[in-house]
């Protein structure tokens, strides 16, 4: 099998881009990120005290997340229920950030992934997937974007939806973020020492993924001249 590894920090576009390159390669794509939104969401909902390993080891316990492909999109089930599109909140994003930080959480989410990298061709995307979830992934990448950038992204995007933001509320909120996943003691946000960086500040979506598929499709053909490498 083989396996991508697409890291970075939030607001990158890690899952829109990590998408389209499995359409085009025709490989399962991973949400990592959402299955840690999956278990923030439950603290949130359960008032948790993350402070307490007793209450987190708890907690543990009562979850049982599934990924499932329906129609040919992830969807992530808490105890049975979709959740999908209750995971994508601002507030959820940093309770994912809070949950990604603790050991039991980590260890709890990581035989899930590796089940899926052995039985499928993947590529997966969050913030430790090249370093630690899949340290052996023959491609791994490193999408990232300035602050600034992401934060218009976001502001742009929630406006779609209908929930105008204050933009340096939303920077804020990344510049938080970014210092959480880049300084936790278990798994800090940064490049595998083998992986691509890639900076999307000034490229549109479809650009991005073209130029990580370019990227990517080099690496495949080097694994077909030298299959020893595919280990």
């Amino acid at each position: 099998m083989i396996a991508i590894a697409i890291d970075g920090p939030a607001g990158a576009g890690k899952s829109s881009v990590a998408r389209g390159i499995a359409r085009e390669l025709g490989f399962i794509y991973v949400d990592t990120g959402a299955l840690y939104r999956t278990i923030g969401l439950y603290a949130r909902r359960r008032s948790v005290d993350l402070e307490d390993d007793g209450a987190v080891a708890g907690m543990l316990e009562e979850i049982t997340v599934e990924l499932k492909f329906i129609d040919g999109e992830q969807r992530v089930f808490l105890n049975g229920e979709d959740v999908s599109p209750l995971i994508r909140t601002a507030d959820i994003s940093m309770m994912a950030s809070r949950v990604s930080a603790l050991p039991p959480v980590r260890a709890f989410l990581l035989e899930l992934q590796r089940d899926l990298a052995r039985k499928n061709n993947v590529i997966m995307d969050g913030r430790d997937i090249g370093t630690v979830v899949l340290p052996g992934a023959q491609i791994k990448l490193f999408l990232t974007a300035s602050p600034e950038c992401r934060a218009q992204r976001r502001c742009r995007e929630l406006a779609e939806k209908g929930e105008p933001a204050d933009l340096q509320q939303v920077l804020a909120e990344i510049r938080q973020r970014d210092y959480n996943d880049s300084h936790r003691a278990i798994a800090p946000l940064k490049p595998a020492q083998d992986a691509q960086v890639v900076d999307n500040s000034d490229l549109t979506l479809q650009e991005t993924i073209d130029t990580m598929t370019r990227l990517i499709r080099t690496r495949l053909t080097a694994l077909q001249m030298n299959p020893t490498e595919r280990c």
